[in-house]
């Protein structure tokens, strides 16, 4: 009744101004009940939390995952490569998407974390767990038919042929780059190089000088060894007297032999104790003018790899050409 009053005061008299409209509304029964039903709209609502678990999509052939992030309160689709992305790959989209993405993590169905370097292949093979903000997703991986040897064939045939493709288009230019600046790298070092060749051309021939002084001085105390014994035994003594002279002088040299076996660890073979005696005027010299030996050997050795490496770039077989090309080059 209350609503009907209501009801009758909204509309003004006007509209209810006659006494039989008046006599017939009061007949009306009318529930209350019935009346709130019909004022009042009824509104449904649901305490269950939304779904966490999430299905693996493949679209041209590619899987997709429709991942809700956290700040947007929305889906957003991540394209997969499995072959060519990581775990790691994925968190790093993931974060990238969303800067309110504090942390991320991949695990396993039974609670053990993935590690970061996980190819994508290896892990939409079975479903995992998907960890964001402390929310827990379940990721549903579909089932892939096992691959036959005749569609791994394929499949490397097809990475070949893209592999190909892409030295056509990108060897050339990457190689008149890497030429470029491995011509510059030659040229600075062989600057580099030019004075320290210069003063090294000089010791070389001081150092040889005295070591072809020092063989001559050899030969001439020892000639001069042999004609002071035979004087002493021909013209002053007998060889009577001389015999025990000589044998001590013998015996002298074979203990300074072993002396310098001792001391250099090497046998007295003639080169060898020359080359010695050449490199001794030689590390002498380059003390005397300041000469870095260390500093000539590092830039000899940077110098002989750049020319390897640019003796490989500058090979045909590296350079892919034709094979009527290289016979000309070899020609």
């Amino acid at each position: 009744m209350a609503c009907l009053r209501m009801a009758v005061r909204l509309a003004g008299p006007s509209r209810f101004r006659s006494s039989a409209t008046l006599t017939a509304l009061q007949q009306l029964k009318v529930q209350p009940s019935e009346l709130l039903w019909r004022c009042h709209p009824v509104i449904c609502c649901s305490t269950s939390a939304p779904s966490n678990d999430i299905t693996v999509q493949y679209r041209h052939g590619r899987p997709v995952l429709a991942l809700p992030l956290p700040s947007r309160q929305e889906k957003c689709l991540f394209f997969l490569r499995p072959m060519l992305m990581t775990v790691s790959d994925l968190i790093h989209d993931i974060r990238r998407e969303d800067s309110g993405v504090s942390s991320a993590s991949v695990f396993t169905t039974d609670g053990v974390r993935v590690a970061s370097g996980t190819p994508m292949d290896t892990l939409l093979n079975k479903d995992f767990h998907l960890r964001i903000n402390g929310v827990v997703y379940n990721v549903h991986s579909v089932q892939r038919e096992p691959l036959t040897s005749e569609r791994v064939s394929s499949m490397e045939d097809v990475k070949n042929t893209v592999h190909m493709l892409h030295t056509a288009l990108q060897l050339p230019e990457h190689h008149l780059m890497k030429e470029k600046e491995l011509q510059q790298k030659l040229d600075i070092l062989k600057q580099e190089l030019m004075p320290l060749e210069q003063m090294k051309a000089q010791l070389d021939l001081r150092a040889e000088r005295s070591s072809s002084r020092a063989l001559w001085v050899g030969l001439a105390l020892l000639s001069v060894q042999g004609g002071a014994l035979a004087w002493l035994t021909w013209w002053v003594y007998s060889w009577d007297v001389m015999e025990p002279v000589t044998y001590f002088i013998t015996y002298s040299t074979s203990i300074g032999i072993y002396a310098y076996y001792v001391l250099t660890k090497q046998d007295y073979v003639y080169p060898d104790a020359k080359d010695r005696q050449f490199l001794h005027y030689f590390y002498k010299g380059a003390r005397r003018q300041q000469f870095s030996v260390q500093k000539y050997n590092r830039l000899k050795d940077e110098l002989s790899l750049v020319e390897e490496d640019l003796r490989r770039l500058r090979n045909p077989n590296q350079l892919r050409l034709p094979v009527e090309q290289i016979q000309s080059s070899a020609e």
